[in-house]
């Protein structure tokens, strides 16, 4: 099995990506979505500080690759030639998926802090930040947990600062590298 970590920070444009596998049939597990479904679960909102409380213990209980344990054990994804992993946030994490594939790919999605505060906004989940300072605030959080690790160790990074319309024009050519034909 062949796995593809996609990451960056939150608003940069992952999922995008993932939409562009998703329409050629590839199967996309959205780590955030783990600990979305944990706090439903436990009656929570997955509001900032739920999920954050949430992403803290399951890496307490779990280590520090707790999310990725998470998806390779209750989503199936082990049943795919090619899987679409939306969201690795820390070394720790890759290297969950790294002892279970043959073989793992990060793509990094990157904007610039006013790009992604501006498209969160736009995009208002309940989860995203009301101002400023918790945006930045979330930032820090993802950060601290070792988001900008796994940046730098992506093998390949798209800028996105155009439209959506410029994402999905190289975003198809990274799923066409990966999907046959």
């Amino acid at each position: 099995m062949e796995v593809l970590l996609i990451t960056g920070m939150p608003g940069a444009g992952k999922s995008e990506i993932a939409n562009r596998f998703r329409a050629f049939g590839q199967p996309v597990v959205v780590m955030g979505d783990v600990v979305r479904e944990v706090a439903k679960e436990r009656g929570l909102e997955p509001n900032p500080k739920n999920t954050k409380n949430i992403m803290l213990e399951l890496r307490e209980k779990r280590g520090p690759g707790a999310i990725a344990k998470y998806c390779l054990e209750n989503m199936g994804i082990l049943d795919a030639n090619l899987v679409v992993v939306e969201g690795c946030r820390s070394i720790a994490e890759m290297e969950v998926f790294r002892r279970r594939a043959d073989r793992v790919t990060t793509v990094c999605i990157h904007a610039s802090p006013a790009t992604r505060f501006r498209r969160l906004q736009i995009r208002s989940r309940k989860d995203a930040p009301a101002d400023w300072e918790s945006f930045r605030e979330r930032d820090m959080r993802e950060l601290d947990v070792g988001l900008g690790g796994v940046i730098a160790l992506s093998d390949i990074m798209l800028v996105n600062e155009g439209t959506k319309e410029e994402l999905r024009r190289e975003a198809e050519a990274v799923v066409k590298r990966f999907v046959d034909q």
